[in-house]
C-alpha cells in the first residue's frame, strides 16, 4: 500500500515529492494518520491522495489490530473452555463419589431397626 501510494504521489506531483523514495517516504508515515511534515503535498491532487492514503491507513491498521486481538482471544477462550471442562469432569466425578456414599449411608440407615416407636 505504501509502496503504490508512493509511487502515485510522485508521478502526480513531481514537485512535492522529486523521488520514488520521497513518494514512498511519505506515505509510509501518513499510513498512520502521523506525518512528519518534512514532506507535504501542496497540490490539489496530493491532497487527495493523502487523504485516501489516511483513510486507507487507519482502516486498514483497524483491521489488523482487530484481527491480532480476536486470534489472542481466541486463543484465551479456548483455554478457558478447556480449564471449565476438567474442572466440570472433577465434579462430576466428586458428585458421582458423594451419591454413591450418600446410597451407602441410606442403606444402612434402612437396615437399621426403627426405635422410635
Amino acid at each position: 500500500m505504501a509502496t503504490g501510494a508512493g509511487i502515485v504521489a510522485h508521478v502526480t506531483d513531481h514537485h512535492d515529492f522529486p523521488t520514488f523514495e520521497d513518494g514512498i517516504w511519505w506515505a509510509i508515515v501518513t499510513i498512520p494518520a502521523v506525518g512528519y511534515g518534512d514532506i507535504v503535498p501542496t497540490t490539489l491532487w496530493g491532497r487527495i491522495l493523502g487523504s485516501i492514503v489516511i483513510l486507507f491507513g487507519v482502516t486498514f491498521l483497524s483491521f489488523l489490530v482487530a484481527i491480532v486481538t480476536s486470534l489472542f482471544v481466541d486463543a484465551n477462550r479456548a483455554e478457558l473452555e478447556e480449564t471449565r471442562a476438567a474442572k466440570d469432569e472433577e465434579t462430576r466425578a466428586l458428585l458421582q463419589s458423594i451419591d454413591g456414599r450418600l446410597a451407602a449411608i441410606e442403606g444402612r440407615l434402612g437396615s437399621m431397626p426403627d426405635t422410635t416407636s
